[in-house]
């Protein structure tokens, strides 16, 4: 079993950016000797599927949020996730990241949106420098949804191939709709990475929450400065 998936669109030398598998499952300790960082320097939030956006300056006590943003070198900033999105972002001129946990109600609220447009506003960031990866999550025909929740993420995201009608319910396609949502801010599409892997058809590399009907454990989205 893999236990990193590494982005192929961030690759400046002192950022580290990858998607983890269940393999690790949370286990801090094993992810800091691997990378070669303290356990103390890995800083995520308390996801309560928020829009919340958190600038990480020096304050690391843990607060409720679900997307993160720093310029601070030697912290590795991250989220969990079990179906939803992991986003990881980076501007490679100005060595500023984020971490997004984008699930429907994070989509439906334009999360990656606002993390963008924060990293803009906080770091001088520009969107066509900014470059996207979102990793493993739950994918098309895999997710069905209520044509409530379907309205709500339209709603936020637009028109755009991210969903399908089938038997009467709608399947989304959470991946697609952040990325038109990403290029609907300025970043250029060419920037953006997409796995193609499904978390609920992959259930010996990754947790899934709809396949499993519990929290059993979860993988995650990782990247810092070094």
């Amino acid at each position: 079993m893999k236990e990193f998936i590494r982005p192929p669109n961030i690759t400046h030398p002192h950022i580290k950016a990858f998607f983890t598998t269940k393999s690790l499952n949370g286990d801090f300790r094993e992810l800091s000797r691997q990378i070669g960082i303290l356990e103390d320097n890995i800083y995520l939030p308390i996801q309560k599927h928020t829009d919340r956006v958190i600038i990480l300056k020096n304050n690391f006590k843990a607060d409720i949020a679900d997307a993160l943003i720093t310029s601070n070198k030697g912290i590795l900033i991250g989220v969990r996730v079990a179906d939803c999105v992991p986003v990881l972002l980076c501007d490679e001129r100005k060595l500023a990241i984020g971490s997004v946990h984008a699930g429907w109600r994070g989509t439906a609220a334009g999360i990656i949106k606002k993390t963008i447009q924060m990293m803009v506003e906080h770091f001088g960031s520009r969107p066509e420098d900014i470059n996207v990866a979102l990793g493993p999550s739950i994918r098309w025909s895999c997710y069905q949804v209520s044509e409530d929740v379907k309205n709500l993420i339209h709603e936020a995201t637009g028109d755009g191939e991210y969903y399908l009608q089938r038997e009467g319910r709608y399947c989304i396609d959470l991946s697609a709709a952040n990325m038109y949502q990403a290029i609907s801010t300025g970043i250029p599409q060419e920037n953006i990475w997409i796995s193609q892997e499904c978390t609920y058809c992959n259930p010996k590399e990754y947790y899934s929450y709809r396949l499993n009907k519990d929290l059993t454990g979860s993988q995650g989205g990782f990247i810092g400065v070094f």
